[in-house]
């Protein structure tokens, strides 16, 4: 940079910032998502012109293509875009090159009253660098309606890097199909956010989505089908819920039949991949084998070790990792895969392999004699070290699911953590020299429901699990969050699940500082931004009520509104509240038993959840008489699958223990299981209270011998509410919970008179 420019620069800064310890960052002002590394507010603004210049300096030459996204930003603010210069003048606009940037994706940002400084090393950086622009200016650039004809930025100093090298966002594709413009858009809020890896999930039982030019049978037939119980499951849902209807543009006649699907060209999936690396996004490609094949064994059946299709004990029957035929197919597919995608990775899944037909084939049992394998895990290993050198023949590196561990992996494969009930994968990982990235069930599944704690628990999420040293940390990328869409049809409910849990993901993964409560307030500014990018995000929860609620007298609902733009609007007669409905804008007094439904609506026409609140009359439950009660609860330990708490009542306990907290014995070590606990709770006062019950699976509540929670079934983590009318005093306590496998979550919260949450104390458990 020339003297005086420099010397110009450091002034405007001197002058923008003078007593800036005095300022403090306001979560309206700088709405930044992820935070910045470093904010330093500054007073005034910068106001962006038609006559305001765009800087790109000589040596800044390589941020060509970021300048261009630049103008095409800003231009739809000003009508045209701004003049480019090459050296910098007062109200320009600096793209500055810094070669002193060690950090990847680094940058700095300088916004002063008389101009603009964004600074970085690589064109990543400066691309990010010009998100954060993009955030600090008026929602209006995104609506592109009513745009005015000048842009205002707040003066602010930020220096900024990410905390992990990997930030990525899964879809799958496979179980329902999205169209190139919905990938797009997708690309497009990941990049907003500072996500670098977009992860396609584009093969699986239900459909092979990329055409393989040598196998033409695997889209031909492969992509399409007829309704499977998954669609039917979402067809009846979608006549409550429009989101859930499968997507007209993805249904075709086909040979008189009906059938659902789609796939993407090599030409189409060429153009989805160039879009993103011009957003310095990273597509990888997922093609899933040994198991979850069944699309491709359907069209080529030999695939198998029987030549049988279908399902086994848990999964589909795999391809045979005993013939050399299918080395050659899954060479073949993966050769075109490595041709079309840049990316250094290729992801094979190698998770869920229902391996009963491995057992059984003379073959497999030939090859793992002649190689010394012992067992089947062992032949899946052996199967995926085939395909790792063969990827490693074409410059790439391979991922899997964490069951590769299984039958042991050779350190240069990275390993995609989910299983969250394997606790020690990670560290297992790690100290057998693989990277890691975190993806755990529990947290970063955002298929599964989201409620009102989704938000609380995605940002609170650890990266790098506790039980790492220093040195087993370094092995961990970062983090992704995964979509599987077997119950998510369309776009409109794909954006709900997904946003606005992707944005607290996205907080995590670069700054790596926890501010929940800045964070919280930063996001009530995006959802603006959300809805004028056609972003059908899941309007924040409602609070204030239970959904099982009771009374003795009279009772009063009042909602607690998230967002102050909110219309709530409900219904008594049991149907759907609608933009018509009645409105709920004062508190709303209850003195006969009923039921109300109620929704919040926003300015933009978008629905929030409806919400079914019972109301029922109920006298203060008696306490009951009990000698020489003991601390804690009794529970009962059933082993088996139980898709139901009732079904625990046909059983026989595979034994009882004492808990002196509302917790999973610490004996219960089976996959599917379920407890009943038996107790008493010693109410200190009289009065109604508010029981708060998160299941994964499904649990069921009753205190005083009343229904208060039912949270039954088999489902992710949510958290479902009751009341129940307690008199002081000793009340019988009943809480059946069942956990049909793949980890489990259980908590019981109280509340009485509207008071926080807190833990059912110890000291109220008897038996």
């Amino acid at each position: 940079m020339h003297k005086q420019l420099c010397f110009i620069t450091l002034f405007l800064l001197l002058l923008s910032f003078n007593n800036i310890a005095a300022a403090q960052p306001s979560p309206a002002k700088y709405a930044l998502i992820p935070y910045p590394t470093s904010l330093t507010p500054g007073y005034g603004s910068f106001t962006v012109t038609a006559d305001t210049k765009l800087a790109l300096p000589k040596e800044s030459r390589i941020f060509e293509k970021e300048a261009a996204q630049l103008q095409e930003l800003l231009q739809i603010g000003l009508e045209k875009p701004l003049t480019q210069i090459k050296k910098a003048t007062a109200n320009s606009i600096l793209l500055q090159y810094d070669n002193t940037i060690t950090a990847a994706e680094g940058y700095s940002l300088i916004v002063a009253p008389q101009q603009v400084t964004l600074t970085a090393k690589e064109p990543a950086g400066m691309f990010r660098a010009i998100q954060t622009l993009r955030q600090l200016l008026p929602v209006s650039i995104e609506s592109k309606q009513q745009v005015p004809a000048q842009l205002t930025l707040p003066a602010v100093q930020i220096e900024d890097q990410p905390a992990y090298s990997w930030r990525g966002m899964h879809l799958d594709v496979s179980r329902h199909f999205f169209s190139t413009d919905y990938l797009r858009k997708f690309i497009d809020l990941l990049a907003l956010y500072k996500f670098n890896k977009l992860h396609l999930h584009l093969t699986d039982d239900q459909g092979w989505r990329i055409e393989i030019k040598k196998y033409p049978k695997l889209t031909e037939a492969g992509a399409w089908r007829t309704f499977n119980n998954q669609d039917s499951i979402c067809i009846e849902k979608s006549k409550e819920n429009p989101d859930f209807a499968l997507e007209e543009k993805h249904i075709v006649q086909k040979n008189g039949k009906t059938m659902y699907g789609g796939f993407y060209t090599q030409e189409d999936m060429k153009e989805v991949i160039k879009y993103a690396a011009a957003r310095h996004i990273e597509v990888i490609p997922e093609i899933d084998m040994p198991g979850h094949m069944m699309a491709a064994i359907k069209a080529y059946p030999f695939l198998t070790c029987d030549g049988n299709t279908g399902w086994g004990k848990d999964f589909s029957t795999p391809i045979c990792p005993c013939n050399e035929s299918t080395f050659e197919f899954a060479e073949n597919v993966l050769s075109e895969i490595a041709a079309l995608f840049p990316s250094q990775y290729i992801h094979i899944g190698a998770d869920e392999v229902e391996k009963t037909s491995w057992a059984q084939s003379a073959a497999c049992k030939e090859l793992m004699q002649q190689e010394g394998l012992k067992n089947v895990n062992e032949l899946q290993s052996y199967f995926v070290h085939r395909i790792e050198k063969f990827l490693e023949s074409k410059g790439k590196k391979l991922i899997g699911w964490d069951e590769m561990l299984e039958g042991g992996i050779s350190p240069t494969a990275t390993v995609m953590y989910w299983r969250s009930w394997v606790a020690d994968a990670p560290l297992k990982a790690a100290r057998n020299g693989n990277q890691v990235i975190m993806t755990p069930v529990n947290t970063l599944y955002f298929d599964a429901l989201p409620d009102k704690n989704s938000l609380y628990n995605v940002y609170h999420f650890n990266v790098v699990p506790a039980d790492l040293n220093a040195n087993e940390a370094k092995s961990i990328l970062g983090a992704q969050a995964n979509i599987w869409t077997e119950y998510i049809p369309s776009e409109n409910r794909a954006d709900y699940m997904y946003m606005p849990r992707m944005t607290a993901l996205a907080e995590v993964i670069w700054t790596n500082k926890k501010s929940y409560g800045t964070y919280q307030e930063r996001l009530k500014e995006h959802y603006k931004r959300l809805a004028a990018l056609d972003v059908h995000y899941r309007v924040p929860d409602l609070a204030g009520f239970a959904e099982e609620s009771v009374f003795t007298d009279k009772a009063t609902l009042s909602i607690q509104k998230p967002l102050d733009n909110l219309v709530i609007r409900y219904t008594t007669d049991g149907s759907a509240p609608k933009s018509s409905s009645v409105t709920l804008d004062k508190p709303l007094e209850i003195t006969q038993p009923s039921t109300i439904k109620l929704a919040a609506f926003t300015p933009e026409g978008l629905k929030g959840d409806t919400y079914k609140i019972n109301y029922k009359k109920q006298e203060y439950a008696t306490p009951v008489q009990a000698k020489a009660t003991r601390k804690g609860l009794r529970s009962s330990y059933f082993i088996g699958y139980f898709k139901t708490a009732s079904e625990m009542n046909k059983a026989t306990a595979n034994d009882t223990y004492t808990v002196n907290n509302v917790q999973v014995p610490e004996q219960a070590s089976a996959d599917k299981f379920g407890v009943q606990f038996r107790g008493y709770l010693e109410i200190p006062e009289t009065g109604i209270y508010t029981f708060y019950l998160t299941c994964d699976d499904g649990g069921v509540l009753r205190i005083a011998n009343r229904m208060v929670v039912d949270n039954d079934g088999l489902h992710s983590a949510i958290e479902k509410s009751g009341q129940v009318a307690l008199s002081k005093g000793l009340q019988t306590f009943e809480l059946d919970f069942v956990e049909g496998g793949g980890g489990y979550t259980l908590k019981l919260k109280y509340s009485k008179d509207g008071s926080e949450p807190l833990n059912v104390p110890e000291s109220w458990l008897r038996h």
